[in-house]
């Protein structure tokens, strides 16, 4: 049952993103990634590889979405000082305006959404499912490995 809870977890989780990126008029998964510049921008922004590393995502895609939420002036981007070759991504304005208008409904939703666990469980669940990002990568590395080999030993019998 344990992983069939997760994966209902899962859906509701993305049904939230969802929900909260339209309030915003952008996509889940931008939504995220706004979120995610907020929490990590610090005072001098956040670099690309850092919201690919937080969000468990490619640097590809970051940049990709990100020169989106940027062309509609939600997030700034700059060359990073210390790497030329290197962005820095912060708020804007617009992007802060846009957090600070939903935050009510971002705290509700969480509220209920965690409102089982106390202090103590919800540190637990983190570490938790900390773990199990690690393992789950490794999980899908397997399957990965065992698909190129399985595809070589098609392409082989052809």
């Amino acid at each position: 049952m344990l992983v069939h809870d997760l994966l209902t977890i899962s859906s509701r989780m993305e049904i939230v993103r969802g929900h909260l990126g339209a309030r915003m008029g952008v996509s889940g998964p931008q939504y995220s990634l706004l979120v995610a510049v907020a929490h990590l921008q610090g005072e001098t922004g956040a670099s690309v590889s850092a919201l690919a590393k937080a969000l468990h995502v490619s640097s590809a895609f970051v940049a990709s979405e990100t020169g989106k939420l940027a062309q509609r002036g939600l997030v700034l981007k700059r060359t990073n000082p210390h790497d030329r070759r290197g962005v820095l991504l912060s708020i804007a304005p617009a992007g802060r305006s846009e957090i600070t208008r939903i935050g009510a409904e971002i705290r509700a939703i969480n509220d209920l959404f965690f409102g089982a666990l106390d202090g103590k469980a919800f540190v637990a669940l983190s570490a938790a499912v900390g773990s199990l990002v690690v393992s789950s990568r490794k999980a899908v590395q397997y399957i990965n490995a065992g698909e190129r080999a399985h595809q070589v030993l098609l392409e082989a019998a052809e």
